[in-house]
């Protein structure tokens, strides 16, 4: 018997500038999988940008991103590969780098 999160081939990342955010919550209602919340955090204009509370559960369908009217976050979907030293775990290779706060 596998499980669901074993026998995935691709495994979802969301990126997120949380300055160019304004808060709409788009992203959070239109996400299939319910991996989003607004945070309680604010970013430089006074918004709450979203936050990702449930990374295993991340499709990478992009609908955020399609929603999102300020370009602010997006998804992907990044190939897992099976570590055979590790007894077959999911991990990603991964070349991209999530957008962050930029801290001044």
């Amino acid at each position: 018997m596998t499980t669901e999160k074993s026998s995935r081939k691709f495994r979802g990342r969301v990126f997120i500038n949380w300055d160019r955010c304004k808060g709409c919550g788009f992203c959070v209602e239109f996400c299939p999988p319910k991996v989003l919340s607004l945070s309680s955090s604010y970013n430089d204009h006074g918004y709450h940008p979203p936050q990702l509370i449930r990374e295993s559960g991340c499709t990478g369908c992009d609908l955020c991103g399609l929603y999102c009217p300020d370009f602010a976050i997006y998804g992907v979907r990044e190939p897992v590969a099976a570590d055979l030293t590790t007894g077959g775990t999911p991990e990603t290779s991964s070349k991209t780098v999530p957008l962050s706060r930029s801290e001044d």
